[in-house]
């Protein structure tokens, strides 16, 4: 079973890492994270069926508020239209929810079409290092991609759509029309893209699972909604969805329509579609690992403790003399299609 015991430590921005932001247009920012520090009173929000949500609608004083709206609206035209205004002057800021247990305390905005009342989200949040190199390895080497900007300290990421893994668990799961064997094979593709890419921490509440319509299935994308833990822990287990118990109900699934080597297929085929995406993004992925080896994201025993279990794992004495996360992340990522 894998269990983080301790608050993970933050980690700032440093100046390679804002260096390799700039070069790849990821430094655009038009709301400060201290801009929404300012608000003067805060209610709980509730859900629909009035549960706590353990978020807090914040309020501004009227004379902020409209200035600080337009900022909000440009930096979500900045994640969905390269900055083009034109796209926004439909749209209104309906609702600035704060959730102050998350590690980053983060901001979210829901903005609104006033023509057809279709809504959207994005984040303001405290900007962590390991943050970010999450952000950019989830882009790099998933097949998914993410919007995100980061200025000094301020992060601002768009929203991740989908079901969240506990709520898709309770309500979803024991569903007879759901493909089990198509979930199960999604999740052991999940399995290997953190594993290799050393993504923690991804237990049912920090994962969001996609479910999409085909001609004649469904299919499903896992896709992880937090990155705090992007090479930080020492365990090598933490790094591996299948041993958080919260996941038990998706792996229990496995367990029953899946054999020992249809799911080694699986790996091998997800193995090879990150070895592809690593190719097509050489050049910046190595920038990236180049950055993150001068880069200090997480404590020295951490360090030691997860080279040497990762050594075992693979059998490869290389891995201890790696000095730092980014070392052991380049080597990990080196590991694909050779296990």
């Amino acid at each position: 079973m894998a269990l983080i015991t301790k608050k993970k430590l933050s980690y700032p921005v440093g100046d390679q890492l804002m260096g390799f932001l700039r070069d790849f247009g990821r430094a655009q920012v038009a709301v400060k994270y201290s801009d929404l520090e300012r608000y003067t009173s805060s209610i709980p929000l509730m859900d629909r069926n009035g549960s706590d949500t353990l978020w807090e609608t914040v309020f501004f004083p009227q004379t902020e508020m409209v200035h600080l709206h337009e900022d909000l609206k440009k930096v979500y035209s900045n994640l969905k239209a390269d900055g083009d205004v034109s796209v926004i002057k439909h749209l209104f800021i309906d609702r600035i929810d704060l959730c102050p247990f998350g590690n980053t305390r983060p901001y979210r905005i829901r903005i609104v079409n006033r023509i057809n009342d279709n809504f959207d989200y994005f984040y303001v949040k405290v900007a962590d290092a390991s943050r970010v190199y999450g952000l950019e390895l989830e882009h790099l080497l998933s097949p998914n991609r993410i919007n995100y900007f980061v200025d000094g300290q301020t992060l601002i990421e768009e929203h991740i759509a989908g079901v969240p893994g506990d709520q898709f668990f309770k309500n979803y799961i024991d569903d007879p029309n759901m493909n089990k064997i198509r979930l199960a094979k999604e999740f052991v593709k999940f399995n290997e893209r953190c594993f290799y890419r050393l993504l923690g921490d991804m237990h049912s509440s920090n994962f969001v699972i996609v479910i999409t319509p085909d001609f004649e299935e469904v299919s499903y994308r896992i896709r992880p909604i937090d990155f705090d833990q992007q090479s930080y822990e020492g365990r090598k287990a933490v790094y591996m969805p299948k041993y958080f118990k919260q996941n038990n109900p998706i792996i229990q699934t496995g367990i029953e329509v899946m054999t020992s080597e249809s799911m080694f297929q699986y790996q091998l085929e997800e193995q090879s579609l990150m070895l592809s995406r690593a190719r097509a993004a050489k050049f910046k992925l190595t920038q990236l690992l180049d950055v993150m080896c001068n880069d200090s994201i997480a404590l020295p025993g951490n360090i030691k403790m997860l080279r040497k279990e990762l050594a075992d794992f693979h059998n490869e004495p290389k891995f201890l003399k790696c000095k730092n996360m980014g070392e052991i992340l380049r080597m990990n990522l080196n590991m694909l299609g050779k296990d």
